[in-house]
């Protein structure tokens, strides 16, 4: 089903965006589809960001950090007064769920593309939503409602509830304030960080505590209201695959659900947002059990991040109805013309190093080439994004570079269809994700939706090293990446006029060394195709055109289409496919035995240091210098992009000397202590 942007004028005649990054750039396309002058504010550091440059105007409202600019109320108020903006659509994040801003832009007579801001008021304080959830007959966990003083209090509670408790903070999203405690200790540590990280991100420090259902679903129901007394639940969404309560996976509609449940939730939601007068979109979020019991968590009063997949399986666009709700319109479907069609998946695409346990990356995007976006009636593939090769991934902000969805017929497709996209996108420059999303697609209990919530924690317990492949797929990497040097070869024999006549007649041999398997092989190249025999004589036929200096090879190997993205190095590749990322040799058998005499290079001893993981912010240092610490003890807390990082020790040591301080900057790393 979908909408028809030509069926009405434009709404309003200026928009302005309220946020930066791909939500900015998401909101932009859809106003400028209807006809709508479109505004953006940003900071110094977005100066030269994809969404002041899709913007039909932009405006600058302070420095880099978020504080100072994007959550500055009065900054923002001050653009919208300058620029005459009719209406205000907030996006999510920054001032999205603040309801002193829906209140100033209602004073000033600008509209405000979101719900009143008395639905922000109850919804958007967590302790105060699950009562009302209550009261209209939404089902909810159990927990302690009230406010909470200290950490004492908090574990006094935490025991009364029943371990193991999440501890939220009530204003907050995205993973940010909230931790899992499993005993006192971690109930103490845990209520003393959330409060830290609830004040730094939404200046609200209030938390509460509910009941960790374990091995929980995360599903969540998309709802949309408008000002006629219509409400309507557009499916659900998929959110177990998350990694520190961040969403890293989504996907619509849920494998896990049956209609009768799916009927259930959707009619709990609407009636929540009806009993307080909500209108625009919204999602009410919920934790569901092995039984399908589910749980209300909270209602997030604005668009989620994961939207997209809800518009692929129902062809509604959800920013468009937002803003013909903000201007009064009544919706124009009602609940049963919503159908849900095929299956999508959206993959987030992280500024975050899996290597070193997901830690903020930062830095400039040497490379940055997505793959191509289409819609058929097989499969569509898309991507929400906000940077630009050349782009710098600042400190300041989220570390979310971009939304990747795919939708197809079934789930299998759509998750097949997700691979190859992860295979074909290029990016360079800084740690990212894209090896452990290809991971997770590939996993059998993802692709089989036996999921829930702590699946990342429980597959991938001492951390994310790599993907170990097939035998298969490692033999016909070796056949790809002999073909591919014979292509070089023959590219420097034109460029220097030297022809192999022997090589002609027998085939070029080489012996590929690839996962520390050797593979001697001997390769006969005819029209458009070589033949890659191995010892065993077996033979694999690499078809492509991939030619010296692509970053991409797109093959045909032994029949499989394959993706692999290629960099040349000394005798050899590095070869990045599936979640894998290999340094393939290829030598002659000659140069193989000579590779065999060469000592490793062994790294420096780093065992008695303490290095920064990541760029950031040293916000306190928990021991002193002669103290001795035991395994797992906190040795500080810095944080990078809004997200506090607790660093502990890995053994039993004496702390020698302390090189940082609280307040310090550092860089990835930078020494803070040293051990004796």
């Amino acid at each position: 089903m979908t909408t028809s942007r030509s069926e009405a004028r434009a709404p309003f005649r200026s928009l302005l965006v309220a946020n930066r990054g791909e939500i900015a750039c998401r909101v932009i396309r859809s106003a400028r589809a209807m006809g709508i002058e479109t505004i953006a504010i940003h900071s110094e550091a977005d100066r030269d960001a994809v969404h002041v440059a899709m913007a039909d105007r932009a405006v600058e409202i302070g420095p880099a950090p978020a504080a100072q600019s994007y959550i500055d109320m009065e900054r923002v108020l001050r653009a919208i007064e300058d620029t005459g903006a009719e209406a205000v659509h907030p996006g999510y994040g920054f001032l999205s769920e603040n309801p002193k801003f829906a209140r100033a832009l209602a004073k000033r007579g600008v509209v405000f593309v979101g719900p009143p801001a008395g639905a922000i008021d109850k919804m958007g304080d967590k302790i105060a939503s699950k009562k009302i959830a209550a009261e209209a007959g939404v089902s909810t966990v159990p927990g302690h409602m009230g406010l909470i003083e200290d950490a004492e209090e908090a574990v006094k509670i935490a025991r009364e509830i029943g371990y193991p408790v999440m501890i939220k903070a009530s204003a907050g999203g995205g993973g940010k304030g909230m931790r899992i405690a499993h005993d006192d200790d971690q109930a103490r540590e845990g209520f003393e960080a959330s409060k830290r990280e609830a004040a730094s991100s939404f200046g609200d420090d209030r938390i509460f505590i509910e009941k960790f259902v374990v091995g929980p679903r995360h599903i969540e129901i998309q709802v949309l209201a408008d000002r006629h007394g219509n409400c309507v639940y557009l499916g659900e969404r998929e959110c177990s695959i998350q990694r520190r309560n961040q969403k890293v996976v989504e996907e619509a509609p849920s494998p896990f659900l049956d209609e009768a449940t799916r009927t259930a939730m959707g009619e709990q939601a609407c009636a929540l947002a009806r009993a307080v007068g909500y209108e625009s979109a919204g999602t009410v979020e919920f934790i569901v059990d092995a039984e399908r019991n589910f749980y209300f968590l909270e209602m997030n009063t604005r668009l989620q991040v994961e939207h997209p997949v809800t518009e692929l399986i129902t062809g509604i666009d959800l920013v468009e109805q937002m803003i013909r709700v903000a201007a009064q319109e009544p919706l124009p479907f009602a609940q049963q013309d919503i159908k849900l069609n095929g299956w999508a998946i959206e993959s987030r695409l992280y500024a975050e190093d899996p290597y070193r346990g997901f830690l903020p990356s930062i830095g400039r995007l040497t490379r940055y080439r997505p793959p191509q976006e289409f819609v058929s009636d097989a499969e569509v593939v898309r991507n929400d994004t906000g940077v630009a090769e050349g782009g710098e991934i600042s400190m300041h902000y989220d570390p979310m570079i971009a939304k990747l969805c795919t939708w197809a017929p079934d789930r299998a497709r759509a998750i097949d269809a997700m691979e190859r996209a992860l295979d074909g996108f290029e990016l360079e420059g800084i740690g990212h994700n894209l090896p452990f999303l290809s991971a997770v697609m590939a996993h059998p209990k993802f692709r089989s939706g036996d999921i829930h919530t702590g699946f990342i924690a429980e597959e991938w317990p001492e951390g994310f090293d790599g993907v170990a492949l097939p035998g298969e797929t490692l033999r016909r990497i070796a056949a790809a990446c002999a073909t591919l040097q014979r292509i070089e070869e023959i590219r420097r024999a034109r460029i220097s006029g030297r022809i192999d006549h022997h090589e002609r007649r027998v085939g070029k041999a080489f012996v590929v060394q690839v996962a520390g398997e050797s593979h001697a092989v001997t390769l006969k190249a005819g029209t458009g195709a070589t033949d890659v025999r191995f010892e065993d004589g077996t033979v694999m036929r690499v078809e492509g055109d991939w030619r010296p200096g692509m970053r991409l090879a797109r093959l045909v190997i032994d029949g499989v289409p394959t993706v692999l993205k290629v960099a040349p190095r000394i005798a050899g590749f590095r070869l990045r496919h599936r979640g894998a990322d290999l340094d393939v040799k290829v030598w002659t058998a000659r140069q193989a035995e000579l590779a065999a005499l060469m000592p490793e290079k062994q790294g420096a001893d780093t065992s008695k240091l303490l290095l920064c993981p990541m760029p950031g912010v040293v916000v306190h240092v928990d021991v002193v210098e002669g103290q001795e610490v035991e395994e797992g003890q906190p040795l500080c807390t810095v944080e990078a992009m809004k997200m506090e990082n607790v660093l502990r020790a890995e053994r039993k040591l004496r702390v020698a000397k302390l090189h940082a301080a609280a307040g310090d900057s550092l860089s990835v790393d930078q020494t803070i202590m040293e051990f004796e």
